[in-house]
C-alpha cells in the first residue's frame, strides 16, 4: 500500500453510523451502565473518540505502537521529559527549537535535570557526551532553522548500547517523508500545528512511541497532567492529514527549486536546504528522507538584521508570521522571533546569524514565489545601493 492510500484508509468509517468522516465527540463525560462499566469512555481528559482516532492514526502513519495528541507541541515535548526524574540528563541537538531550548533550559534544569547540547550530526559528540546519568537523547531532523540532518540509525545505536532513549522531533519532515521507529527511535514528537494539521488553523502537539509499554508511561504522564487536544481540534487535525502525502511533495518540490533560485542570488551568503549537493548532511537526508521538505533558510553576505528585516517585511505572497508547514507560505526572522529566546552567543555558535531567514514554502505556484522574492530582493539592492 503506497503512502497517500495509507493515510486515507487509516482512519475509520465511523462504527455507528457509517460516517466517512470522524464524527466530532463534543462532550465532557459519558454515561456509565454501572459504575465503572462503560463503553471504554467515562471523562473526556482521559479518553475521547474523535482524539482516539487521531492517535490511532499518526501510530499507524510513524510505525508505532501508541500515539497521543496534546494541547500543543510543547505540551508533548514536555510529556516525554517528563518520563525523567531528578539526576537524568538529556543529551540534545545544539540547534534546537527556541521553545524547546526554554522549556528545557528554564523549567527542566531547576527540577535537576541536566541538558547537555551538542552538534549531533557528528555521532561521535553524542557518544563522547553519554554520562552514567543519559537517559534521553533527543534531536530534530531536519533541525530548526539551520535544517541540519543527524544520522538517525546510527544514534538509536549508540541510545540502545547505554540504556537510553532515542526521541526524534519529526515536525519538518513529517511521518509522509520520515518514520524515525523504523530507524530505530523509542519516540517521536510532532507540532501537529505544522504539517499534520497543515491549515495554520490550531495548535496540538502528538507523541509516538515503539512500545506499548512505554506507551502507557506517556498516557499516564497525559492523564495526569491533563494538556490533552480537545475534539475539535482532533477532528482538524485529522482533516488535515487527509491530504498530507500530496501537501508535502508539492511543497518539497517547490523548495527545491526555490532553495536552488536562492542558492545562484549574489546577495545570498549560504542557503540551508538539505535538498542541496551542497548541504553538508545531503547524503544521509537521501538516505533517511523521502521528501526534503519545505523549509528553507538562508543568510546573506551582509549580516545586517536591517537588511534581512527588509526582505522579510516586503515579500507579496511569503506572509511574515511564526510558524511553518501551512498551505500559505510564511516568513520570518529567527533571531527576533522562533528562536529569540536563545542567547545571541549560542544562535550564532549553531548558525543562526542576525540575517538568517527562514521560509516555509506553502502550495501557491512556485513561479510566483521565486518571482516575489527576485522583486524583494532587488527592492533591497536599490533601497542601499549595492548589486544583488
Amino acid at each position: 500500500m503506497q503512502e497517500q492510500t495509507k493515510i486515507l484508509h487509516s482512519i475509520p468509517v465511523d462504527e455507528l453510523t457509517g460516517a466517512i468522516s470522524t464524527p466530532i465527540y463534543q462532550t465532557s463525560t459519558f454515561v456509565q451502565e454501572a459504575p465503572g462499566i462503560h463503553k471504554g469512555y467515562d471523562y473526556a481528559r482521559s479518553n475521547n473518540p474523535t482524539r482516539k482516532v487521531l492517535e490511532d492514526l499518526i501510530a499507524v502513519l510513524e510505525n508505532g505502537s501508541n500515539g497521543y495528541a496534546f494541547s500543543s507541541g510543547l505540551a508533548a515535548i514536555d510529556a516525554v521529559v517528563k518520563l525523567l526524574k531528578s539526576g537524568d540528563e538529556i543529551i540534545a541537538v545544539d540547534d534546537i527549537y527556541g521553545g524547546a531550548f526554554r522549556l528545557f533550559t528554564h523549567i527542566y534544569e531547576k527540577f535537576g535535570i541536566k541538558v547537555n547540547y551538542v552538534d549531533t550530526t557528528d555521532v561521535n559528540n553524542v557518544a563522547l557526551a553519554i554520562t552514567a546519568n543519559t537517559k534521553l537523547i533527543w534531536i530534530e531532523s531536519p533541525t530548526n532553522p539551520t535544517l541540519k540532518i543527524s544520522d538517525i540509525a546510527t544514534i538509536a545505536k549508540i541510545a540502545k548500547a547505554n540504556s537510553c532513549w532515542l526521541c526524534v522531533d519529526n515536525t519538518f519532515a513529517s511521518p509522509a517523508a520520515q518514520k524515525p521507529i523504523d530507524l530505530g527511535a523509542d519516540i517521536v514528537v510532532h507540532s501537529g500545528t505544522k504539517y499534520l494539521a497543515g491549515h495554520s488553523d490550531l495548535i496540538a502537539g502528538l507523541v509516538i512511541t515503539k512500545t506499548a509499554e512505554l506507551g502507557e508511561k506517556i498516557k499516564f504522564i497525559q492523564n495526569a497532567s491533563g494538556a490533552i487536544l480537545a475534539p475539535f481540534d482532533s477532528w482538524l487535525t485529522i482533516r488535515g492529514i487527509e491530504t498530507l502525502g500530496l501537501r508535502i511533495k508539492q511543497q518539497s518540490e517547490s523548495a527545491q527549486r526555490i532553495a536552488e533560485f536562492l542558492n545562484s542570488q549574489e546577495i545570498v551568503n549560504k542557503v540551508y536546504y538539505p535538498g542541496l549537493p551542497s548541504h553538508p548532511n545531503h547524503a544521509i537526508a537521501k538516505q533517511q528522507l523521502k521528501y526534503f521538505g519545505g523549509v528553507i533558510s538562508f543568510d546573506l553576505k551582509i549580516d545586517d538584521k536591517d537588511f534581512a528585516t527588509h526582505i522579510v517585511s516586503n515579500t507579496k505572497y511569503f506572509k511574515l508570521a511564526e510558524s511553518l508547514g501551512g498551505v500559505k507560505s510564511l516568513i520570518c526572522l529567527p533571531c527576533e522571533m522562533t528562536h529569540k529566546s536563545i542567547p545571541a552567543i549560542t544562535r550564532y555558535n549553531t548558525g543562526v546569524t542576525d540575517s538568517l531567514i527562514r521560509l516555509s514554502v506553502g502550495l501557491e505556484n512556485v513561479e510566483d514565489l521565486i518571482e516575489d522574492l527576485t522583486t524583494t530582493i532587488r527592492s533591497l539592492s536599490l533601497k542601499y545601493s549595492f548589486t544583488a
